[in-house]
């Protein structure tokens, strides 16, 4: 890889595939955020990481503006053409209120959108390098173990993870044929500022920069599904093939969310989701 832009870069996985990718030498890193403080300690990180050094740049950007994703876009691929863009800004829900529910989808699926489809229009435009060589040309769409199966702790989090996954995976059949790879990441409990204020149980639960290397060797080697770690990945399958009696009482016995955006475990221990 020598250019690669990544949405969500400030935290969690994002700024662990920015570090990694840093680190594995790539030439030009762009990274967006909503945070400038977070954004430009992980530019920093990044620049530090990279032998020789990377040139790093970093955006504070909400991915639901179409038109500034758009042309944020454009400007990255004008200053060295994308090959690897990885679609991964993305938000948990809290409590289902209408205004969090409506927030979830917008970001998660109308910033998707916002990132995929103009990136599949400059792929479109420019499948060959200067020296007429292909193009490396690949998006990278972060989901969700929770997209495997309806979980009734988190509609709106795991509607929007499903939703992509699907899509990415659609994605990937119909742009085959026009030598762009689409890949989708279906994570369990990663290291993010979330998961750090979680004191509920998170099995398999895995350090941010081990889910980047994962990711991105896969990625280099253009599996599809991108779906780790594989006891999660196997029983959440397992949950979504059980008859959908027997998946909802299973999904029953999960922790309840308190309007807070809480939940409580069996023992009434109100816990951060």
């Amino acid at each position: 890889m020598n250019s690669v832009l990544i949405t969500g870069g400030s935290s969690g996985i994002g700024e662990a595939l920015a570090v990694a990718c840093a680190q594995r030498g790539v030439r030009n890193i762009f990274l967006c955020g909503r945070d400038a403080a977070r954004l430009a300690a992980v530019v920093k990180r990044c620049e530090e990481a990279s032998i020789p050094q990377s040139h790093v740049e970093g955006r504070v950007l909400d991915v639901t503006d179409e038109a500034a994703v758009r042309a944020w876009i454009e400007e990255c691929n004008a200053v060295a053409p994308l090959e690897v863009v990885f679609s991964n800004a993305g938000i948990g829900t809290g409590s289902e209120s209408e205004e969090n529910v409506r927030r979830t989808f917008a970001t998660n699926i109308g910033g998707g959108l916002n990132v995929v489809l103009p990136t599949i229009e400059l792929f479109r435009r420019n499948p060959v390098a200067a020296d007429g060589t292909p193009r490396r040309r690949q998006i990278v769409i972060t989901a969700s173990i929770a997209g495997y199966a309806p979980l009734s702790t988190c509609p709106s989090y795991a509607a929007t993870k499903a939703a992509m996954k699907s899509w990415a995976l659609s994605l990937r059949g119909m742009l085959k044929g026009e030598g762009i790879w689409v890949n989708v990441i279906c994570p369990g409990f990663i290291r993010s500022r979330i998961t750090d204020r979680n004191t509920c149980p998170m099995p398999f639960f895995m350090e941010a920069d081990r889910a980047a290397e994962i990711i991105l060797d896969r990625v280099d080697r253009n599996i599809g599904l991108i779906a780790f770690p594989w006891p999660m990945r196997f029983g959440v399958w397992l949950l979504a093939s059980l008859p959908w009696r027997l998946s909802e009482f299973i999904s029953r016995l999960l922790p309840e969310k308190t309007s807070s955006g809480k939940c409580k475990g069996h023992e009434g221990k109100e816990i951060a989701f």
